[in-house]
């Protein structure tokens, strides 16, 4: 053998070094492993809050379609007075407060007759 011929081989690796090469890429799967997980868990945490937003939505469009279905009973209102009614009214109170029907006409500029 010359020289130029051991120059060209590879040197030979141990059994301790081939089997640190292995640990190494070990080491590397496992931490893409671990990180693939980490990416896992943020996707179904993000996704769960979506779910639970649309649940939200369901739930108030399903109040509003029950409200739409089942309404409330409408409130009276008063009847409107007339303007001879609400003049009548005045009238009634000016005397339970003890104004004669002269009085309120003097006090209106009016002539009362009869």
């Amino acid at each position: 053998m010359s020289t130029s011929e051991t120059d060209k081989k590879r040197p030979r690796r141990s059994v301790a070094e081939r089997a640190a090469d292995f640990d190494a890429k070990i080491e590397a799967v496992s931490n893409s492993i671990t990180e693939l997980k980490a990416k896992k868990q943020a996707a179904m945490s993000s996704y769960d809050k979506k779910i639970a937003a649309a649940q939200d939505r369901i739930k108030s469009l399903e109040s509003k379609k029950a409200a739409i279905l089942a309404p409330k009973p409408k409130t009276k209102r008063k009847p409107r007075k007339t303007k001879k009614q609400m003049i009548q009214d005045i009238m009634k109170q000016a005397q339970k407060a003890g104004m004669k029907p002269q009085e309120i006409a003097e006090r209106l500029g009016l002539p009362l007759e009869g």
